[in-house]
């Protein structure tokens, strides 16, 4: 069986997953949804029913767009994978909230941070914990500098007032509470260091969960390129930073006079990170094509999940 599969979004994210389906084997892209535009490629379409006969649709526009597609959509019956977040307002999600459960069922969003590397890093330390400690604060950085680029003050990035709350750190916040469970207090702090727009570049997010674990998050578009994490346990301290991850252990490691010194580097392993957000989202892609080869639905708990995480940032957003 080749599964069929239609696209609303042609540019940017949606040319990257394009090239990531056209890779695989097995499916195929047959219909390009714009609303208005006419692209160079046979298979571009300005009539969203044309999708239709898609066994699956794919919803890469722009995030103020996503409820209108999933509304247009509402009578396709085959499966959908709409890129994060799902809506941006509070109306919305009560919207979102509402639609029918086998809607709910045939959808799933693309919150492709459950497949990067650091999620399987931090679920086998949270299996570990025997040995490695319990984990008492993370903190991960993921920076870049795109808001210095010519082509930032025109992007949708630019004129969006919590892009990157909306687009990057979702994503994290996300992760996290997949791992950590239901957050306690959450702080944001968004900030403006570029100028370019009028807009956020940068969002700091401080988490502390009910487990009593804290979590500092800081996503920037106004920094040097930076992907790490750190993670402290009551017996060791965890590093992902420059394609490896380095562990430290155990926490009792005394100098000559029995002062307390850095804990001995235990493990050590090479990381293909930069590679893993590719891999991620081509991780999304073969899980999305093969509920679809396999006619299997998505949970209910995977779409509540999703609702409580956009719940979460909407609420940062209003607050």
């Amino acid at each position: 069986m080749v599964v069929k599969l239609g696209i609303i979004g042609y540019r940017n994210h949606a040319k990257r997953l394009i090239d990531i389906i056209e890779s695989k084997k097995g499916c195929k892209i047959k219909h390009i949804f714009h609303p208005k535009k006419k692209i160079i490629d046979e298979r571009q379409t300005n009539e969203i029913k044309d999708l239709y006969d898609c066994d699956g649709i794919i919803i890469a526009s722009p995030n103020n767009t996503h409820l209108r597609y999933l509304l247009k959509l509402k009578d396709y019956s085959g499966y959908i994978f709409c890129e994060k977040p799902p809506v941006v307002t509070k109306k919305e999600l009560d919207v979102l909230k509402n639609i029918s459960l086998y809607r709910k069922h045939k959808i799933t969003f693309n919150f492709n941070s459950r497949h990067r590397i650091i999620s399987f890093i931090l679920k086998n330390v949270l299996q570990q914990e025997k040995k490695f400690g319990k984990i008492i604060n993370i903190n991960l950085t993921s920076t870049h500098g795109y808001a210095f680029k010519k082509e930032y003050v025109n992007s949708w990035r630019a004129n969006e007032l919590h892009s990157v709350l909306d687009t990057v750190s979702i994503h994290y916040i996300d992760l996290f509470n997949s791992h950590l469970g239901v957050p306690d207090k959450i702080i944001y702090i968004p900030n403006n260091y570029s100028k370019k727009s009028k807009n956020y570049d940068t969002a700091s997010i401080s988490i502390n969960y009910k487990n009593n674990i804290g979590v500092h998050i800081l996503n920037s578009y106004s920094a040097p390129f930076i992907y790490e994490m750190s993670i402290l346990t009551t017996n060791s301290h965890i590093t992902i930073r420059d394609d490896k991850m380095t562990v430290y252990y155990p926490r009792s490691n005394f100098d000559e006079n029995g002062f307390f010194k850095k804990p001995k580097k235990y493990r050590e392993h090479r990381l293909d990170l930069k590679n893993d957000y590719n891999n991620s989202l081509k991780k999304s892609i073969d899980n999305f094509v093969m509920h679809i080869q396999k006619k299997k639905i998505f949970s209910l708990k995977e779409f509540s999940d999703s609702i409580k995480t956009n719940q979460i940032i909407i609420d940062l957003k209003n607050d």
